[in-house]
């Protein structure tokens, strides 16, 4: 179940992002793990370098690409969705 097919730069984001509902609930993975995509989004938002995250000590089966692939993800989502104001939070 595939859902999502973005084109940035060449890159398919489908090549490193999938989204099954028999893996990790649905949640958006990497493709061929079951890394999920918000936990190096929250890497990155905590000032983790993309080096460290795809070093030994994180992900090393994942590559620069999966984390621009990551960004790029988050980025059509927020392009895509609508959101309640601050004030109705």
């Amino acid at each position: 179940m595939e859902a999502i097919l973005i084109l940035w730069h060449g890159m398919k984001i489908n090549d490193y992002i999938a989204i099954n509902p028999k893996i990790c609930h649905g949640k958006p993975c990497f493709k061929g793990t079951r890394i999920m995509v918000y936990l190096v989004l929250d890497l990155l938002e905590a000032g983790v370098p993309t080096e460290e995250i795809i070093g030994p000590d994180y992900y090393p089966q994942l590559t620069r690409k999966h984390i621009e692939a990551a960004l790029r993800y988050a980025s059509e989502l927020l392009k895509t969705r609508e959101y309640a104001s601050q004030a109705s939070l």
